[in-house]
């Protein structure tokens, strides 16, 4: 093989290459490509994600508010509870006190 067989063979070879790879890209350029309907639906999606997020949003506000209440009358009761304990407390004092008057009353009468 003299020089110029070797010369065209390469050009033969690097020209069969360049199309191989010119189709190889057309191929997975054709299966890859994104049509209008597949970006309508993408479009959809993200407004249903968006509008999903939105909920969740208003979802989290909506517990935060219900937990503050709860928590407020929670602390309400729980005063009211301490209240009721010290009124019991004090009228159990009370009525060991008029218990213990009427013991002695009776004792001296």
């Amino acid at each position: 093989m003299n020089r110029t067989e070797f010369i065209i063979a390469t050009a033969i070879i690097l020209f069969v290459a360049f199309m191989l790879g010119w189709f190889a890209s057309w191929l997975v350029n054709r299966f890859t490509r994104v049509t209008k309907a597949e970006i309508g639906e993408l479009d959809k999606m993200a407004q249903a994600l968006h509008e999903a997020e939105e909920t969740r949003d208003q979802a989290i506000t909506y517990l935060q508010q219900r937990e503050a209440e709860i928590t407020n009358q929670l602390s309400q009761t729980e005063a009211e509870l301490r209240a009721a304990m010290d009124g019991l407390r004090e009228a159990r004092r009370e009525a060991e006190e008029l218990r213990g008057y009427i013991e002695q009353q009776n004792s001296q009468g």
